[in-house]
């Protein structure tokens, strides 16, 4: 390739020495020059979202799907680096290499209150953990080499400002060898492999003299399959997961409890509270009542960042490494077991959540029930379908709703959980595997925040995929219904209609209208029939559920005061209350409130 003309070409030219080839984007005159120099580039790949939040978005998941070492978006100034925030604060808390170049006002320009001119150092400092504004062409080389290497080094955010008039400047490719300047290197920095002899020594004495071991598996252990699984039938361990861990092992095996938290299983919540030995691989879930109780269980953390092992559950060995070298290393430490009284009762743990799951599932309610539609995909999912999730009670049914297995793999918003995430997290996963099945799980809130605009993204794009199966499916109930739930069960309210209640959408009729497909789902004997024609479609499909929004979002242990708060509610004027109770509440919730209230069974 010949040398770049101007500092846009060698910015590009930079990042592709770090293996960034791909940009999610929106074009605007304060970063005109990346777009100019972008068309001239057989390497580059732009990907053109409706908005800058999902650039960032898309950015964040294109590394989570294994699509790109550093996901990067291209924002202008102002206005576009504001959108993009939301996006960048996903990356940074779920720990994802992401460089974002940001337009800015020209140089000659600044401090002057031009248009679109905004303090980007002081807006973006916080969500990033290396920020750099190129003011001379000399530095592109050693800025974006820093911003790249810290990205990856730090799992973090990494942020280059680029001022208009700069991005048109010649090339400095070489800097001088000089006072005051940078020579720095693209290449990146080794991992951190397996810790040292003495610590694994001793966290292999303290798992081998458990009794009842449990695992706690986050998205630190993804890749480590095959180790962590090993480790768990050596230790005769039962395992949970954490929400972005899901699908770290085959969800299918009977000693995988499933998800833990407040969206998590009864089995997940038996397996905590009654181990005596705790091995959290690769997560930092911050329910703190979902662990074992404080003195419980003697506890070993594994992560590739020191500073996270710690922070939840008060650990006696503190692992750094890699969680497949780790594992690995640890697993040649392990007696094994010969006893395994423990591993069938969680097994029991795990067979008792399935047949309650599968009767809430085929409950009969109503609209729709939303977990048998989920349910009715789970059985379905081609072996290599990609999963992206949006942030609602399309999360909650992900959770309990979907076994994944073999190369399957499913994200989101996992710590920030933003709504609005799916649709970015879909288009990415598609574009990082096009030949590949994308389904996305969405509530009707979350689609009418982006998800809707985002087709039109789909509509552009989807015919240069080679597996055109890209699922949309909305859960549609005119409600923002996991907030209403927290209304009953944490504030002890009745939902405001006001504020819940959204409008009804024909989404499957808009993706007709783009020259997509889809179709709206009503009746509970075409849920199976829907979901076979959606995968077998030749081009993208939106699934318009119309679901039953007052399904009981049960916590797997449900506390007295949740319990009182969610009576207090239906005795305070809550408009679904007849819904709520037919759907089940009373058997769940309403069972234990009855209790604490001293009512009868029949009141």
């Amino acid at each position: 390739m010949s040398a770049p003309k101007n500092v846009a070409a060698h910015v590009l030219d930079r990042l592709a020495a770090w293996g960034v080839h791909r940009f999610y984007g929106y074009p605007g005159d304060g970063i005109g020059g990346i777009f100019t120099a972008l068309p001239e580039r057989d390497d580059a790949d732009f990907v053109q979202v409706r908005h800058e939040e999902t650039a960032a978005f898309a950015a964040c998941a294109d590394v989570k799907y294994g699509g790109s070492p550093i996901g990067c978006c291209v924002v202008t100034s102002g206005p576009g680096a504001v959108h993009a925030l939301n996006g960048l604060y996903d990356a940074k808390l779920d720990h994802q290499p992401v460089v974002a170049l940001v337009g800015h006002t020209a140089q000659t320009a600044q401090g002057g209150g031009y248009y679109q001119e905004i303090d980007l150092g002081a807006l973006l400092s916080d969500v990033a953990g290396y920020l750099a504004e190129v003011k001379d062409p000399s530095q592109v080389r050693h800025v974006v080499d820093r911003a790249c290497r810290s990205a990856l080094a730090d799992r973090t955010v990494a942020v280059v400002v680029l001022p208009s008039d700069v991005l048109e400047q010649d090339a400095v490719v070489e800097p001088p060898d000089a006072h005051g300047y940078h020579h720095t290197s693209a290449v990146p920095s080794s991992a951190i492999a397996a810790p040292p002899e003495a610590a694994l020594d001793a966290a292999a004495e303290l798992l081998n003299a458990g009794e009842k071991v449990a695992i706690l598996a986050g998205a630190g252990a993804l890749g480590a399959s095959a180790e962590l699984t090993e480790v768990a039938d050596a230790l005769g361990a039962g395992m949970a997961t954490a929400l972005l861990g899901k699908g770290v092992v085959d969800e299918r095996s009977p000693w995988v409890t499933g998800a833990i938290g407040l969206l998590g299983t009864t089995a997940s919540w038996h397996l905590m509270r009654e181990c005596d030995t705790l091995l959290i691989v690769g997560s930092t879930m911050p329910y703190t009542e979902y662990y074992p109780a404080p003195g419980q269980a003697r506890a070993v953390q594994i992560d590739v960042d020191g500073s996270r092992c710690g922070i939840r559950y008060e650990t006696e060995v503190n692992l750094t490494g890699d969680a497949a070298a780790t594992l690995t290393a640890l697993r040649a430490r392990l007696r094994g077991r010969s006893d395994h009284s423990w591993r069938a009762q969680v097994e029991r743990w795990t067979s008792a959540w399935d047949d309650y799951s599968r009767q809430r599932a085929h409950a009969r309610t109503s609209a729709l029930n939303p977990e048998l539609v989920v349910r009715e995909l789970d059985d379905r999912l081609p072996d290599d379908a990609l999963l992206a999730v949006d942030c609602g009670t399309a999360t909650s049914w992900y959770a309990r709703d979907i076994t994944l297995r073999g190369t399957q793999y499913g994200s989101l918003s996992g710590t920030l959980l933003s709504m609005g995430g799916g649709m970015p997290y879909a288009l990415a996963a598609k574009n990082a595997h096009p030949d590949r099945p994308v389904i996305a799980l969405i509530g009707d809130g979350a689609m009418q925040m982006n998800g809707v605009n985002e087709l039109v993204t789909v509509q552009r794009y989807w015919r240069r995929w080679s597996d055109p199966r890209f699922v949309v499916l909305v859960l549609s109930n005119d409600d923002l219904s996991y907030v209403s739930w927290e209304t009953r069960g944490m504030l002890g309210e009745a939902p405001d209609p006001q504020s819940q209640e959204i409008p009804d959408v024909p989404y499957a009729q808009w993706a007709m209208l783009l020259g997509l497909d889809g179709t709206e789902l009503r009746e509970r004997e075409h849920i199976g029939p829907v979901w076979d024609r959606a995968l077998a479609a030749d081009r993208p499909f939106v699934v318009d559920a119309k679901v039953d929004k007052d399904i009981p979002l049960v916590p797997p242990h449900v506390t007295i005061q949740q319990a009182l708060n969610t009576a207090r509610s239906q005795l305070s004027g809550d408009s679904d209350v007849l819904d709520i109770i037919a759907n089940g509440v009373k058997e769940t919730v309403g069972a234990k409130a009855r209790s604490v209230l001293g009512l009868s069974p029949r009141e």
